[in-house]
């Protein structure tokens, strides 16, 4: 069900259809376009800070205390995986969102990431290259290792694939993912469905010499993906700015007319595949090392269809919306343990009615096609940019009257 709701929403993103964003949503975009970079960042650095102290909220706490997953789920561990879901949802977003190809085994690159890590610092692996997984050094080795070989599983699948669009392309990004798991079942030294224990963690002991990176304590883990959580967004936002994130949504809006206007198209798609596949490697090193166990039943398509779910619930394209979307897919089944056996079927519902009354997502995407473009409308129209929150259209208006105050399109009309 959850899949059927999918297909049919990835379809809007690439239609002209043009759906107006709730009042609300707007008048919060207009109050944060009119800060300056400087108070953006002030308030970006509250909202790490209070989401930095979420894990010592107790159950016991008065109101506060109702976001607590305990004692179904641990709470720093439910915040950890939510974090890495969000992780997860923003490489996806790079692919689907931002170049808007819909890959349907993202968790591929993510079962790939867990594995290197398996691979290199078991116990139980044949071809471990760290014989210490409590080495300081082995995890933090294996992560650059982990998303180099990733990136390259991107190329090799992206290289053949990327001619392909739509509804052909997420076909066949299916079956890579489903490739990876019968590989991880089928060939002998990955150990199918026994796996791999005793794997390499970060480094770290507390004054009692117990470490700091445990299976049974999140927070570290938690903190250590807020932390890298930002360090990709800043990566992110930066690409989004430049002339990669530019080519980016000129493919996802129109791929031919992309190609006309000489935007070598095959070689940014691949690109997204290759950052998508990086970041993805990366979180499976983060859950392998949490988690302290990798075999081939935590990567089947059905997660793949989850991840790509956080992404089109908080809205394809838009990096705090998909934050969003993850904190919900992965944060709802672990605070109501008694209704996580239909979390499908309650996400798949979601989505059918997101679809037909906000097929853009929670928090629909907003960008430009031009770089810098706040400074440029604050430099011609001598104020922030405001929205027309009538038709969600972003307009310009010019306090000296020269240039008409009547709302114009966004360079992006036409996403959903």
């Amino acid at each position: 069900m959850l899949t059927f709701a999918l297909l049919p929403a990835s379809t809007t993103w690439f239609g002209p259809e043009v759906t107006a964003p709730p009042r609300r949503v707007v008048s919060f975009r207009a109050r944060w376009n009119s800060l300056s970079r400087q108070q953006q960042w002030l308030w970006s650095i509250i909202a790490i800070a209070v989401l930095v102290i979420l894990p010592y909220i107790s159950s016991d706490f008065p109101l506060l205390g109702l976001i607590n997953t305990e004692p179904g789920t641990d709470f720093p561990i439910s915040l950890f995986n939510a974090a890495r879901t969000a992780l997860i949802a923003i490489g996806l977003n790079v692919v689907v969102g931002q170049a808007g190809l819909l890959d349907l085994g993202y968790v591929g690159f993510f079962a790939i990431g867990a594995y290197v890590v398996a691979l290199f610092t078991s116990s139980d692996s044949t071809v471990r290259v760290f014989t210490d997984p409590n080495s300081p050094w082995a995890w933090l080795i294996c992560v650059p290792i982990a998303m180099a070989i990733t990136m390259v599983s991107g190329l090799i699948l992206g290289a053949p694939t990327l001619r392909l669009r739509g509804d052909y392309l997420a076909i066949v990004t299916l079956g890579f993912g489903e490739i990876v798991r019968l590989l991880a079942d089928n060939v002998t030294p990955l150990r199918g469905n026994i796996g791999f224990q005793n794997l390499a963690r970060p480094p770290g002991h507390h004054a009692d010499g117990t470490a700091v990176f445990s299976q049974t304590d999140g927070k570290p883990w938690y903190w250590l993906t807020i932390g890298l959580i930002v360090v990709v967004l800043i990566f992110v936002g930066n690409l989004e700015r430049s002339r990669v994130g530019r080519a980016w949504v000129a493919i996802r809006e129109d791929e031919d007319a992309a190609e006309i206007m000489g935007v070598p198209t095959f070689r940014f798609k691949l690109w997204a595949f290759v950052i998508g596949a990086a970041i993805g490697g990366l979180s499976g090193a983060l859950f392998a090392g949490q988690i302290g166990f990798v075999n081939n039943q935590r990567f089947d398509p059905v997660t793949s269809i989850l991840f790509l779910a956080a992404v089109v619930l908080g809205g394809a394209g838009n990096k705090v919306g998909v934050i969003v979307g993850a904190f919900l897919i992965s944060y709802i089944p672990d605070r109501f343990t008694s209704i996580s056996e239909y979390k499908f079927l309650i996400f798949g519902i979601a989505l059918i009615v997101l679809m037909l009354f906000r097929p853009q997502g929670l928090l629909g995407a907003r960008q430009r096609l031009l770089t810098y473009g706040r400074q440029a409308y604050q430099r011609l129209t001598g104020g922030p940019e405001r929205l027309d929150t009538g038709t969600g259209a972003f307009a310009t208006g010019v306090a000296s009257g020269a240039m008409s105050a009547e709302p114009v399109p966004d360079a992006r009309a036409g996403e959903a």
